[in-house]
């Protein structure tokens, strides 16, 4: 039987004449928070009044604002210290937590591991099951990851933020690769928080945001008094200066995206035996081959120009198109589509150098070039 991928259901995208929009609006948010000298100077520390550096909250107003939130709070751990602060702030060990059926990524596993919360699993594609665990009573909170957790994931976070809503559950989003992606992130579809990393949208290392409602965010700035805990001045307005850009930067890279699968389904590259868009971790191009090579074509394609492995899943760092295996929680849910599967991302190319790479790279792995200097 001829191996095929699932059908994937991806997110939506920006088109570009929104996503500039965008860039305006944060801009214009950026104005209302800083004026003159304050986006060329920083400051550091514990200040008095603030317990961070007045640089870091006048860029935290400038999220809050921007995604139409009560509150916004930097944090240091990215994407993951942001899910962690935001978890630690809203349950205690023993609480119980819905979630979506799925295998979880595996830093957010291990921080509800951590955490000692009670951990019940239910369908989010299934709204009626859904609705039978949210009717009992029993949850004070949720957590949904937005991107999906399984190629065949189709549920639609804002319908099950307002299910839980609805039955007075609050909800923790992991927006992690669709905040300033997607046309609506967690928080602006009424979810209590969203919690993703600045590093992931060209700010600096290690660098990550929740923003939500007031009252978790104030006690996660209680939470993170220490000093050493801040994300500092400079870091901030590193972070805000990056995403500037990034909403234009992400339309043209999900342009690029459909273009490739358009291109391969079309059959411009021989050996792809199925391609689908997908959001597995980021939104991605996975191509299915018709031979059992995917394990060795991200390093034959690294030495065609492609990066060999993630830095930061589209950090400012990464520009070649990326060639790598597909999720490790995508991989868990289909662990036969290991060998046959590569996960395709373009990053700062073109689809043209994108299929060139992967052409290239299938044909060495059928004819390995010669070793001779």
């Amino acid at each position: 039987m001829r191996l095929r991928l699932p059908q994937t259901f991806p997110l939506a995208t920006v088109p570009l004449p929104d996503a500039v929009a965008r860039q305006f609006r944060l801009l214009e948010c950026t104005a209302a928070h800083f004026e003159g000298e304050q986006l060329f100077t920083t400051d550091l520390g514990v200040v008095p009044g603030t317990g961070r550096p007045r640089t870091t909250a006048r860029v935290e107003a400038v999220l809050a604002d921007f995604f139409g939130a009560e509150a916004a709070a930097l944090v240091q751990g990215a994407g993951t210290g942001a899910i962690r602060a935001a978890l630690v702030a809203a349950v205690k060990p023993g609480d119980p937590l819905l979630v979506h059926r799925a295998p979880v990524y595996a830093t957010t596993a291990t921080t509800l591991r951590t955490l000692g919360v009670d951990v019940v699993e239910v369908d989010f594609n299934d709204p009626a099951a859904l609705e039978r665990a949210l009717a009992g009573g029993r949850f004070r909170w949720a957590y949904a990851q937005h991107s999906r957790q399984r190629l065949t994931d189709s549920y639609d976070l804002a319908a099950v933020v307002a299910a839980c809503r609805a039955a007075g559950v609050r909800t923790i989003v992991d927006d992690n690769y669709t905040a300033m992606r997607v046309p609506a992130c967690g928080v602006e579809v009424g979810a209590d928080a969203s919690c993703f990393s600045l590093f992931k949208l060209h700010g600096p290392e290690g660098v990550g945001a929740v923003v939500g409602a007031a009252d978790l965010v104030e006690r996660l700035h209680h939470d993170n008094y220490s000093g050493g805990g801040q994300v500092q001045g400079h870091q901030a307005l590193d972070a805000l200066r990056a995403l500037t850009h990034v909403p234009v930067m992400w339309s043209v890279q999900s342009r690029v995206v459909a273009e490739i699968a358009e291109r391969l389904a079309g059959g411009e590259v021989d050996g792809v035996a199925d391609v689908r868009v997908a959001n597995v971790q980021d939104r991605c191009v996975l191509v299915l081959l018709d031979r059992p090579v995917a394990r060795a074509l991200p390093a034959v394609a690294a030495r065609h120009g492609a990066a060999p492995y993630p830095v930061g899943s589209n950090s400012r760092y990464e520009i070649a198109p990326l060639f790598y295996r597909m999720s490790s929680s995508s991989l868990a849910d289909a662990p036969g589509l290991a060998d046959w599967t590569v996960r395709v991302n373009p990053m700062r190319a073109g689809a043209d150098l994108v299929l060139d790479i992967l052409r290239r790279a299938l044909r060495d792995l059928d004819h390995p070039p010669s070793q001779k200097d």
